[in-house]
């Protein structure tokens, strides 16, 4: 069961630190105060600001961290003294938000360094100082070498390692939550260490941004609870509007491994609703940045309007409750909760081979079968001419490949698809489908000059497993001659004692229904449009099938790609049809895999996910492979229970 609501109350005497004209350094604002607990009572880190004042070489606002003692957490009455100031090229110009956390017998504060003014991207990154006491720093380092913010540590080592928490490319997104695992602390500022990861960066990515239009940054550090460990983090809808709405939520993540989200909250906890969040030095703003627990109260304390620190407490109990995970049939319910794929940590599984061969230049775009115990992946190739073939990789368990070809097993054959110069044509991005003891593929035949049209051909299941490839059929063109027609299958049994194909035109997905598979007289694809794309929303633009769609009860699931008019993006998403009626049933609001991973935003086509097919395993997974950026092969899994529930929830709504 789901709390609706949760019993957050703000400390009365709020706000619990404020700005202090008698000192220059924090005289304009104090906030984002992240504390820490020992025996000498509560010690408080903070972000100070300065009025305009001159500093190395600009006058400017300026920001260093603050340091203030406390006996109960609430009132920080002593002394406060500046702590860390800048003495590096890489923190000159500001030192903002403080996170702290105890490692073994010192204190790490990680904070955000600014190295240049007017601030850019390339000089937003994160840094860490060490202390002993408060008193000191005894040394200080960068960490980051790209543009970051927001480190938080954990407080204790995960299977023996320091984990932390971070927000990466802040300033040039799309913005991305990342985890960090280290051996020692002094892998923290090792320039090799970064440079590995960034490598993979994928794997080490949490997703948990519901709109491309919304921002999210690391809160508070997280804190160990027998559920898993929680996780406070800003959620900011509609940042890139310019009508920004700032919340504080949470997750929870696995105890043994952190990249695994147990579940999240799908609400916030606070918003600004009091004058001191709704009015200061930039309104409106609530921003989590620290986090005590103390039996089941936990105080949860933030920046302000980014001008005061501020404290509120709540029920650890209460609080995991409302942020339990559901189960499928609870999570498709939940429209703010949209069930999506989650990418291999290995992608890609296939990448261009760069050494001039027939796969030199981009590998992408593949379509899948399940036979004979394996998935059998056929994804489309380009040489440095741009002419398309089709090469094949077979996988055990979905993930990782068993066994790649080193050699294409689909050429180009016909006028169709046949260029005499270099240039884009060939044979594109095939689907493949199997009916009784056939399989047949339809593909794009391109020759650079005409439309592109849909191309038809099979093979026997006994020379297809042999691998005699010689043994394609010779291709039938059946979409109309001189009309714009692709991303077409055959379905994977008749349909009211018909066979029928899906295809594209103008735009939109079109059905027919023919009796044989000859295509003689004439005889190519018509029929009529079956879904369309929606103006107003991510697939605004154009709509096209992935794969085969995949038979479930009476209906059938299919995982469509859509182009999206207001930011050029290919997304996928997902609808039920009754192809017995031929019409759409049940169709997602919101795309289930969309452009987030690097290796999707960086190729031919940035911003792109598109697949041509998915396989459903006896694992109760749908695997979905699919091209990134046009240029490398990749794949991603869902529990194909969650989808369905998901779709048939959408119904009732």
């Amino acid at each position: 069961m789901i709390c609706k609501k949760i019993n957050v109350k703000r400390y009365p005497n709020n706000p619990i630190l404020g700005p202090d004209r008698t000192h220059s350094w924090e005289a304009q604002a104090v906030f984002n105060g992240c504390p820490v607990k020992d025996d000498d009572g509560y010690h408080l880190l903070y972000r100070a600001l300065s009025f305009k004042e001159k500093h190395a070489d600009q006058t400017m606002e300026f920001s260093t961290i603050g340091y203030a003692h406390s006996d109960d957490g609430y009132s920080f009455t002593g002394e406060r003294t500046q702590l860390i100031a800048p003495e590096e090229d890489w923190e000159r110009y500001g030192c903002e938000d403080p996170r702290v956390t105890k490692i073994d017998d010192k204190y790490y504060i990680t904070y955000t360094a600014l190295s240049d003014f007017p601030h850019t991207a390339e000089g937003i990154k994160i840094a860490v100082a060490i202390t002993k006491d408060f008193k000191t720093i005894e040394e200080r380092h960068l960490v980051t070498p790209f543009n970051s913010k927001a480190m938080a540590i954990f407080p204790e080592r995960v299977n023996g390692k320091i984990v932390a928490i971070f927000t990466m490319n802040t300033d040039k997104p799309p913005v991305r939550i990342m985890l960090a695992e280290f051996d020692t602390p002094e892998q923290m500022w090792d320039v090799d260490y970064w440079k590995k990861y960034q490598k993979t960066i994928d794997r080490h990515t949490l997703h948990f941004q519901r709109s491309l239009e919304d921002h999210i940054e690391v809160g508070a550090p997280p804190i160990k609870t027998e559920d898993g460990w929680l996780l406070l983090y800003s959620y900011i809808r509609d940042y890139k509007t310019g009508h920004p709405t700032f919340g504080i939520e949470t997750a929870v993540l696995d105890l043994e491994n952190p990249r695994k989200v147990v579940g999240r909250s799908k609400d916030p906890l606070i918003k600004p609703e009091e004058i001191y969040e709704q009015y200061g030095m930039i309104p409106n703003i609530t921003f989590p940045s620290g986090l005590l627990l103390d039996g089941d109260e936990l105080r949860l304390y933030y920046g302000a309007a980014d001008t005061v620190c501020a404290v509120a407490t709540l029920s650890l109990k209460g609080l995991l409750e409302f942020i339990t995970l559901r189960d499928c049939e609870e999570h498709a319910h939940d429209a703010s909760e949209p069930v999506q794929f989650e990418r291999f940590e290995g992608n890609p599984l296939i990448e261009p081979t760069h050494n001039g061969n027939w796969e030199s230049k981009y590998t992408l775009n593949p379509t899948a079968i399940y036979d004979d115990g394996k998935v059998h992946i056929i994804y489309r190739a380009q040489d440095d001419n741009d002419t398309s073939v089709m090469g094949y990789a077979t996988s055990e368990d979905g993930f990782r490949l068993t066994e790649k070809l080193d050699e294409p097993i689909y050429v180009p054959r016909i006028p169709e698809e046949v260029r005499e110069e270099p240039g884009f044509s060939g044979c594109e991005d095939a689907r493949i489908t199997k009916i009784d003891d056939m399989f047949y593929m339809c593909y794009t035949a391109y020759n650079g000059y005409g439309p592109a049209r849909v191309a038809f051909t099979s093979i026997s299941e006994k020379d297809f497993r042999a691998r005699n490839w010689d043994k394609w059929s010779l291709p039938k063109m059946i979409s109309p001659e001189g009309m714009d027609d692709k991303n077409s299958c055959l379905v994977s049994e008749k349909i009211n004692g018909k066979y029928m194909f899906f295809h594209r035109l103008k735009h939109t997905i079109w059905v027919d229904y023919v009796d044989d598979l000859e295509f003689e007289n004439g005889r190519t694809l018509g029929g009529r449009s079956i879904m369309c794309a929606r103006e107003d929303s991510w697939d605004s633009e154009k709509v096209g099938i992935a794969g085969p769609p995949i038979k479930v009860g009476n209906e059938w699931l299919l995982i469509y790609h859509a182009l999206s008019r207001h930011d050029g993006q290919y997304r996928l998403g997902a609808a039920l049809l009754d192809l017995e009626k031929g019409e759409v049933t049940s169709r997602l609001d919101y795309p289930i895999l969309e452009p987030k991973a690097e290796y999707e935003n960086k190729g031919l086509r940035p911003g792109t996910v598109f697949s041509c097919g998915s396989v459903l395993l006896e694992n109760g997974h749908i695997y979905t492979y699919y091209g990134g950026a046009d240029e490398v092969v990749c794949v991603a899994r869902m529990e194909f229970k969650c989808l369905v529930d998901a779709l048939e929830a959408q119904k009732n709504r």
